[in-house]
């Protein structure tokens, strides 16, 4: 039962994106056009590699601790 709830609610996602693909986004194409899409996708990929470099610092971390115990 779960497995098909769970079944019914990601294909009522799928659909639901689906649907809007057709609006054009208008603030995306400006960006595009004028080259700053480039600089918002630099700025997101350096948050995830800090968020990554700082979950693998943490996980090296609590490994060290772990054996001294």
């Amino acid at each position: 039962m779960r497995k098909l709830t769970l079944l019914i609610l990601l294909l009522c996602c799928f659909f639901g994106a689906f649907a809007q693909q057709t609006q054009t986004v208008e603030m995306a194409d400006v960006m595009r056009s004028s080259g700053k899409i480039y600089v918002v996708i630099a700025v997101i990929a350096i948050i995830f590699a800090g968020i990554a470099i700082y979950l693998f610092s943490i996980d090296r971390r609590l490994k060290r601790i772990e054996k001294e115990k």
